[in-house]
């Protein structure tokens, strides 16, 4: 596809793993300069050809006072009103909250804050979920270590348990844990401080294989109307069975298409969303999981006949252009090449995948989100934080950390953030 006009910038705030790197991919190659901001200095997306100019920024460290700073700097240095894309929860937490000082220097679409935090919230979205007629697993929000040791009991096995708020805990933790037992179960109560259980979500885990697992992900404009849907399947997850998507499949759904539409639509939503469901076989119904009021990172497995996806439909809308109507590509494949391998061994370890099974499951794949012929430098720092990644798990786990941890105060920051305009 082509663009009349490509000359307002854009801002990825931040540029984690391969999400940030599939946004500045898919504008740049349209000839419009990305900015990236991240708080590693080795980030992937800061080494793309497509990418202009970034900011070694950490926004999970700074207070929300620093972040705006920082992000202002960065908008005087461009010398333009750009689009700022959020791809994390805090980040999306951050426009919305602080949109009154950030709008004078950024596009972005106007979402209330209290509307962006509630989606937030694992507990909030169910409740605005259920209240506008979208069905959800069986959960419940423990306030004391008692109430947690009795989730099995209401809710029955296996069972998920996540944090309400994913982006309160620390990176190096994971979002949610699959319990299959009781004994499980007790083992990682055993290991959770105090201080975490009334942050925790416990929800039922509906049984299915991958395929049940759906994504959504649309653009609304600002009278909440969708300009741009797509939906497909999770094949794999990593971790697995409870994780990001590391394999998927484009496919029309029209049942999660709507129930996607009429949600956001009733809530009052504009911008860019990623939703999760799971289809139920007891009931024949599909379930929402999650709701991530921003850019999902699986974004670009989703693709109209005429290259159109959500980031792009969301720059036409912003720059005042149109934005044609296309049907979805369906049948692409899209994958994440660190994920899946990581993925493949967890499924490998329950005896749900083998290695000719694997490599049968990537045959035609149309994307792959770190290696590209047009920007091949990226796939390198890919290998190096995979390096580093497995390095900081060794350490926890020599130290026994446990799954879900907060995370430690933000401190002051000791140096200005380090800018630099790319040379490519």
């Amino acid at each position: 596809m082509r663009l009349d006009r490509t000359a307002t910038p854009v801002t990825v705030v931040p540029s984690p793993h391969h999400g940030g790197l599939g946004i500045t991919r898919t504008l740049g190659r349209l000839g419009i300069e990305v900015f990236n901001v991240d708080g590693e200095r080795w980030c992937p997306a800061f080494f793309s050809r497509y990418c202009k100019g970034r900011l070694v920024h950490d926004l999970d460290a700074a207070t929300e006072r620093e972040s705006v700073e920082a992000l202002v700097a960065l908008a005087r240095r461009i010398g333009a009103r750009s689009i700022l894309v959020p791809t994390t929860d805090g980040a999306a937490r951050l426009i919305a909250d602080s949109a009154e000082a950030l709008r004078r220097h950024f596009i972005f679409p106007p979402q209330p804050p209290e509307l962006i935090r509630a989606l937030l919230s694992k507990k909030e979205m169910l409740e605005l979920a259920r209240r506008h007629g979208i069905l959800a697993p069986a959960a419940v929000f423990p306030q004391n270590r008692a109430e947690l040791l009795e989730a099995p009991d209401h809710l029955g096995l296996p069972l998920i348990v996540k944090g309400v708020r994913g982006d309160t805990w620390a990176r190096t933790s994971r979002s949610k844990v699959l319990v299959r037992s009781r004994a499980q179960f007790r083992a990682l109560c055993d290991l959770l401080p105090d201080a975490v259980v009334a942050e925790l979500m416990v929800q039922e885990y509906i049984a299915g294989k991958e395929d049940t697992v759906w994504m959504f992900n649309g653009y609304f404009d600002a009278r909440s109307n969708c300009r741009a849907a797509f939906t497909g399947r999770k094949l794999r997850q990593c971790p697995a069975y409870a994780g990001v998507a590391s394999l998927a499949a484009a496919e029309k759904n029209p049942a999660v298409e709507d129930a996607a539409e009429m949600f956001m639509k009733s809530v009052g939503y504009c911008g860019i969303a990623d939703i999760d469901f799971r289809y139920d076989a007891r009931d024949g119904r599909y379930k929402i999981l999650d709701v991530n009021p921003r850019v999902g990172s699986t974004f670009r497995l989703f693709v109209s006949e005429d290259g159109m996806d959500v980031v792009r439909a969301m720059y036409l809308d912003l720059t005042g252009q149109d934005i044609p109507a296309s049907p979805q590509r369906a049948g692409r494949k899209w994958m994440v090449e660190d994920l899946d391998v990581a993925a493949a061994w967890g499924y490998a370890r329950e005896n749900s995948l083998g290695f000719i099974d694997w490599l049968k499951s990537l045959q035609g794949v149309d994307e792959l989100s770190f290696f590209a012929w047009d920007d091949p430098v990226p796939v390198a720092l890919m290998l190096l934080a995979d390096l580093r990644e497995l390095c900081s798990r060794s350490r926890l786990r020599a130290r026994r950390i446990p799954p879900f941890y907060p995370k430690s105060p933000a401190a002051p920051a000791r140096k200005p953030p380090a800018y630099e305009h790319s040379r490519n």
